[in-house]
């Protein structure tokens, strides 16, 4: 029976028992649900041809023995069986496949099976995540047939693309445009489409990507005929009255309206990388605080906020979850044969931050699996499960705005395709001082490259700019999305990043290299320029 149903006949604290309960585990009840499970998936997985070929031999019986002969795994070793969709190398049957962009990989895109089991897992969690979202307290959530989404995500075979129909199987929701209506859509269609549509009917629920969210957001006051707009979408009685006294306030401040002035939402969600540095702006244009979620291709809906804004939980029935500290981060940073410790969601500690390691249950193909994400720890201890906020993708992959993946491979061959004669490069991921982020490239010309006009910045952008347009389609709507050139370039004298380095007696990282490393680049480039008999100290 969908919940829709199940509303109407039984009691609130009954069905927030069932699918928020977990939130009054006991950190001994979560790690028992967590242990129990992977059990299962370990005994599914291991006899499986794709547990067989990555176990080598080995023949695991419990968790323990699992942690001590599987290493910890990428996409790259799952990649031949995933890619070629061999399902009968999978420990189940998948239900649907799901893909998304590759950062580094030598195909565009991974996919990710889905069994049926692992979809109403998802499920149960997206209704749960509408519980917490909505509350005031426990048991006092507030959603219901007929609700309004305005859906700002990606359609499938993008994850996001499965909240629509996912959803639907517990409640009818007026998704504004419907699945069926945006198919033939572009973006941009999609949502002036959406607004037109919840001026004339009201909005309930918005659900996006950080930066597309944030994107909708500034572009509102021209989508619905304020700040400056043509002033002809049909509003409904419902709107009315508050969409007048803020366009009255709009064109009296010279200012574009805010989408809080006109709907009241019972939630706005929110994910993705980069989603954090919106959430203040999406407050205030809306009036709500946005609730982060943390989903992904390869691991479905992991966990929400809750009414609290203190953080997310993970749901104790999506993964199999581990953490690898910091330093064991950067022990695998700088060796890439060192195998990171991990620890567990009973031994995590407030206030450090930890790399992601999941492995999917109810017959999901990953195990022990990197995904690639960093979370902060908020809270730990006294009694409460964990609650935890997405920090960025680990250090050696830029990604922006959740839209592109930068690696350093892919860095390289778009400096071998542009024919640019850069000697030299770092790249780190900054934020303006409005906190937009934007990739920032240290660069050295050769000295060839230096008698011609491409070292001018300008340039150097504008083709560097084409290239990664070039090898990530996705770069592409940055510019859109953030308002501003994601790429900013600064021009180092030759041997400035050579130089530095012998200095300090240590090589930089290509990608994210240390603020304190990029400071003392700057400061190195400003002494005076030494010979090599001179010496560099």
């Amino acid at each position: 029976m969908k919940i829709q149903d199940r509303v109407k006949r039984e009691s609130r604290e009954t069905l927030w028992r069932e699918y928020c309960g977990f939130l009054d585990m006991s950190m001994d009840e979560y790690m028992y649900t967590q242990r129990r499970l992977m059990e299962e998936q370990i005994h599914l997985w291991c006899s499986s041809g794709l547990g067989r070929q990555l176990l080598k031999g080995a023949q695991p019986q419990t968790l323990e023995e699992l942690r001590q002969v599987l290493p910890l795994t990428t996409y790259e070793d799952y990649a031949d069986v995933l890619l070629a969709h061999r399902a009968d190398m999978l420990c189940a049957e998948p239900a649907i496949w799901i893909q998304t962009t590759w950062e580094g990989g030598l195909r565009p895109i991974k996919t990710a099976p889905y069994t049926r089991s692992m979809l109403d897992a998802y499920r149960h969690n997206l209704v749960a995540s509408l519980m917490m979202a909505t509350a005031t307290e426990k048991g006092n959530y507030n959603f219901q047939k007929g609700d309004r989404v305005l859906y700002g995500g990606a359609p499938l075979p993008y994850a996001t693309g499965l909240l629509p129909s996912l959803a639907e199987e517990e409640i009818h929701f007026t998704w504004l445009p419907d699945n069926d209506a945006a198919s033939g859509m572009s973006f941009s269609q999609r949502i002036k489409k959406g607004f037109a549509m919840a001026m004339d009917g009201g909005l309930d629920f918005f659900f996006g990507i950080g930066s597309v969210a944030n994107y909708i957001t500034e572009s509102f006051g021209k989508l619905s005929g304020g700040g400056g707009g043509k002033g002809d979408i049909k509003v409904s009685p419902l709107c009315a009255v508050r969409y007048l006294k803020a366009k009255y306030i709009s064109r009296r401040d010279d200012k574009p309206m805010r989408p809080g002035d006109i709907f009241h939402l019972k939630a706005l969600f929110y994910a993705g990388t980069d989603a954090r540095c919106y959430r203040e702006r999406l407050a205030a244009a809306w009036g709500v605080i946005p609730i982060e979620l943390a989903a992904g291709t390869e691991t479905t809906c992991l966990g929400a906020e809750t009414w609290e804004h203190n953080g997310m939980v993970f749901f104790p029935n999506a993964c199999f979850y581990e953490f690898i500290p910091q330093r064991e981060m950067q022990l695998a940073r700088a060796d890439k044969s060192y195998q990171p410790r991990t620890c567990l969601m009973d031994e995590v500690r407030a206030g450090e931050n930890y790399e992601l390691v999941i492995s999917v249950l109810h017959g999901g193909a990953f195990m022990r699996y990197r995904i690639g994400d960093v979370y902060h720890c908020v809270s730990a201890g006294g009694g409460r499960l964990p609650r935890f906020a997405f920090v960025d993708r680990v250090p050696d992959v830029i990604d922006i705005a959740g839209f592109t993946r930068i690696t350093e491979k892919s860095v390289r061959e778009v400096i071998r395709l542009s024919k640019l004669g850069i000697a030299d490069w770092v790249m780190k991921k900054e934020f303006d001082p409005t906190g937009n982020p934007f990739l920032h490239m240290y660069l050295e010309v050769d000295p060839e490259a230096q008698m011609r006009d491409v070292v001018v910045k300008q340039v150097l952008t504008e083709h560097l700019s084409v290239y990664f347009k070039y090898f990530d389609s996705d770069y592409g709507d940055l510019k859109k999305l953030l308002n501003m050139e994601p790429l900013q370039i600064t021009i180092l004298k030759t041997g400035t990043i050579a130089g530095y380095e012998r200095k300090s007696g240590r090589q930089l990282y290509r990608i994210n290299p240390d603020t304190l490393d990029i400071n003392g680049l700057l400061d190195f480039e400003r002494e005076p320029i030494r010979t090599e008999r001179e010496g560099w100290q």
